[in-house]
């Protein structure tokens, strides 16, 4: 299983929220690729970056953090956050980000996500958010109104390989993973997962690993130094 320790941007800066709640917000770091040069000292060989304000907005606020993050780490870059059109899809890529993440366009434009995956295979993912059961967008502020089984079934009919999905109630709550959601997901469907929401332990880690996950996102744990990256890389392993 691969860990990839997560830059959430806003405003340029490296932030966490706490179940979605922007008005629960926490700055962290003030330099993004800098932290992203931290996770790579441990031994990551990805990161998770996410543009809040895109999110939110609809549009990338943060793009030339991503592609600053993405030129000076030298790491396997996966971005999403407001990424809504071809436009922007081939902007990143052509720019030497490895995936991105479509979540509001993938539960809202069909035909924006087989496109970029007709056109990009592998390196396009999606992002589902749960929240209550249903799949969230526009970062986290409304609900599609699909439910996320619905919605996995549908990706997958899309060609899609990817798929990060967050329990938006457990994310940066520090409170452990949902094991019974991810569980579910890995014995239903073919695609490869990669856990995010609440991520907090070794325990955590090893846990998703032993399901056969893909991936899992860590991101406030390390922030807070309740999780060292170097050990959640080695049991992930």
């Amino acid at each position: 299983m691969i860990i990839f320790p997560a830059i959430d941007l806003y405003r340029g800066k490296a932030v966490r929220l706490v179940a979605g709640d922007y008005e629960r917000m926490t700055v962290y770091r003030d330099d993004p690729a800098g932290t992203a040069r931290e996770f790579k000292d441990c031994g990551a060989e990805c990161v998770h970056v996410v543009d809040l304000e895109g999110a939110k907005s609809g549009s990338p606020r943060n793009a030339e953090t991503v592609l600053r993050i993405s030129r000076e780490s030298g790491l396997f870059v996966q971005t999403g956050g407001g990424i809504r059109s071809m436009e922007t899809i081939d902007r990143y890529i052509a720019s030497g980000v490895g995936r991105v993440i479509l979540g509001t366009a993938a539960a809202k434009d069909e035909t924006l996500l087989k496109k970029a995956v007709l056109k990009y295979g592998g390196k396009i993912a999606v992002g589902a958010d749960i929240k209550g059961g249903y799949v969230a967008t526009e970062g986290w502020t409304n609900s599609s109104g699909i439910r996320y089984d619905i919605f996995f079934e549908k990706i997958l009919l899309s060609g899609v390989e990817t798929v990060i999905c967050t329990d938006v109630s457990k994310d940066g709550a520090m409170s452990g993973t949902n094991r019974e959601l991810y569980k579910e997901l890995r014995e239903r469907f073919s695609i490869k997962i990669i856990a995010s929401g609440g991520i907090s332990s070794l325990d955590d880690v090893r846990s998703l690993r032993d399901m056969g996950l893909y991936g899992a996102i860590v991101g406030t744990a390390y922030y807070t130094g309740a999780l060292d990256l170097r050990a959640a890389i080695e049991a992930a392993r």
